[in-house]
């Protein structure tokens, strides 16, 4: 390459190194301010007085219906933007889908999943937004990284677990995977007794987990 000036050039020159260093310079002080800007647009939604703006009823899911969860059950945030979604979390019961539905609306339980599915015919209820945190896994990194979905029945009833119930959930679990890139495996669809800390046995050794993957990822 020619190093010498042009017919247009005048003034003093500016040796490459300088100039790659200023401009190096340049664009890491404008990746730190976008970096400070991501930051409050990741937060500003915890400003005393501000609120994310939010539709009372509004669904991920459009085959759910939404019955509001006690806000003493879940915290609010701005997911996936603040913590990323990365896995969906399986929960049995160990009760009927009505006495599911009533303690999660109940402030002294302390704990709600996103979504529960009836056994009968595999009706889904949300319950918390996507966005939020609910406290379902009993581990705050792995409640604030998932999603989790509660199933009527029993961990000790193979019965409990229907052919409704599967499909559905494996269509709602299809559904989450493609809107937050989740692969299909069972390092990112796990139990809550997998959860680190856990001290729950759901959905227990009667879910049938190869046919729950194989539905998930034809569905």
């Amino acid at each position: 390459m020619n190093e010498n000036p042009g017919p247009e050039a005048s003034g003093p020159r500016i040796s490459r190194r300088k100039l790659l260093i200023g401009g190096a310079a340049v664009v890491g002080a404008g990746a730190l301010a976008a970096t400070e800007q991501d930051t409050l647009a990741r937060w500003w939604w915890r400003t005393p007085g501000v609120d994310k703006p939010r539709k009372a009823g509004e669904l991920d899911y459009p085959r759910a219906r939404w019955t509001a969860a006690d806000q003493a059950n879940w915290r609010r945030a701005d997911r996936p933007a603040d913590y990323g979604i990365d896995r969906v979390i399986i929960h049995v019961t160990q009760g009927g889908y009505a006495s599911t539905l009533k303690v999660f609306r109940d402030p002294a339980h302390q704990a709600a999943t996103h979504y529960v599915v009836r056994a009968q015919d595999g009706h889904v209820e949300q319950m918390v937004r996507e966005l939020d945190v609910a406290y379902h896994a009993g581990n705050r990194e792995y409640n604030e990284r998932s999603i989790g979905i509660e199933h009527e029945g029993w961990v000790d009833r193979a019965d409990s677990f229907t052919d409704a119930m599967y499909q559905s959930s494996a269509r709602l679990t299809a559904d989450i995977c493609r809107r937050y890139d989740i692969p299909v495996d069972r390092k990112h669809i796990i139990g809550h007794n997998e959860v680190p800390g856990a001290d729950h046995t759901d959905p227990g050794p009667h879910w049938d987990w190869d046919r729950y993957l194989e539905q998930v990822r034809t569905l």
